[in-house]
């Protein structure tokens, strides 16, 4: 059985659950819209179902609500932040503002976020950047149990480890490149086990390092305790973009890297390295709008290959689903409704009223 909830609803129960576990009424509200828009944009992965994991971060101090950005170093375009365990979605909106305003006033800025609790949905910051007519590009590494195996590895040694570059289009939507260095990202698979699904090949190894297609392995310890692992993307090639954004997300920025063994924590740390540079400011602009614009007309000539009506970029699918969603409403699985109602009952909070 599951459940179509109505978007803003959803929001509402989402931010009293937060606003019960510590957060200020605005931080929760601000918190709650984020991962409703992760819901919304198609990705799952990184929505409500992430509430039940931040309750339990804050129960074990892990995340700590309402803390703010600490700027550590600010020489103009190069700036130094500590996230001092905040939610993302808060102290990663403060360091993009911070960003913004630097690469607006020198052309480009530089900095590095250390410490944030899960940033989610990392195309949000870049969705903010380009709408001020900037370029990112964003490198980040993941502080919690590994659930990817390297290149030619057989268990864990890293996080999804995301990557994703943000381009303004004049007269267009933007180009919006968001993705984990695994196959897939851990959420999806917590989605795919919730659901009871099984996953293509190619995505999972198990405990023992053998190809396995049960999303399981990666979600709930198995028969010896340990967990399974997932693939990279592209075999050596993702594995080596995963090994780049650990140590520029994790090593540069300060944040920390993983190398010790796993642990139960629900707690989850982010580092972020963000590039932001201004076409404007670096002369550009004319022709970068005019090049950009004729790239992406010649793709789109492309006749369809078959089984696609049409050839897209980057940002598209995301777009499309927040229009349909906001229609249709945001479908929930009963596991993650039931786990949604639990955070709830921990902060006594009664969760309900969105099900139907």
């Amino acid at each position: 059985m599951s459940q179509t909830l109505e978007p803003g609803r959803l929001r509402n129960e989402v931010a009293r659950i937060l606003a019960a576990a510590g957060s200020t009424p605005a931080e929760a509200e601000q918190v709650a819209a984020n991962l409703v828009l992760a819901n919304l944009s198609g990705h799952d992965s990184h929505g409500v179902g992430m509430l039940p994991r931040y309750v339990d971060a804050i129960a074990e101090g892990g995340l700590v609500p309402n803390a703010a950005v600490r700027i550590l170093l600010d020489t103009g375009a190069l700036l130094s932040l500590d996230g001092q365990h905040g939610f993302g979605q808060i102290v990663g909106v403060q360091a993009m503002e911070l960003g913004i305003a630097r690469a607006k006033q020198h052309g480009s800025c530089i900095l590095s976020l250390a410490s944030a609790h899960h940033l989610g949905r990392i195309g949000h910051f870049a969705e903010m950047a380009v709408a001020q007519g900037l370029v990112a590009m964003h490198f980040v590494n993941v502080l919690s149990r590994p659930v990817v195996a390297p290149w030619g590895g057989g268990d864990g040694r890293f996080g999804t480890n995301p990557c994703c570059i943000g381009v303004p289009l004049a007269g267009a939507e933007p180009f919006i490149l968001d993705f984990a260095t695994s196959r897939v990202a851990q959420g999806k698979m917590r989605v795919a086990y919730n659901k009871g699904e099984r996953v293509p090949p190619g995505h999972l190894i198990d405990e023992h390092g053998a190809p396995t297609d049960d999303p399981g392995v990666v979600v709930v310890p198995q028969s010896n305790g340990l967990f399974g692992a997932l693939m990279t993307f592209g075999e050596h090639k993702g594995y080596g973009m995963a090994v780049a954004c650990e140590l520029l997300g994790g090593a540069l920025t300060g944040s920390g890297t993983w190398h010790r063994p796993a642990d139960t924590a629900r707690t989850v740390l982010n580092g972020m390295l963000v590039v932001l540079i201004d076409p404007a400011k670096l002369g550009t602009q004319a022709s970068f709008e005019q090049e950009a614009t004729a790239f992406v007309d010649w793709l789109r000539q492309s006749p369809p290959g078959a089984g696609f009506e049409a050839v897209q970029i980057a940002g598209e699918p995301e777009r499309k689903a927040r229009a349909a969603r906001e229609r249709e409403g945001i479908w929930l699985d009963d596991a993650t409704w039931r786990e949604i109602v639990e955070a709830g009952r921990k902060v006594g909070v009664t969760v309900g009223a969105t099900r139907g």
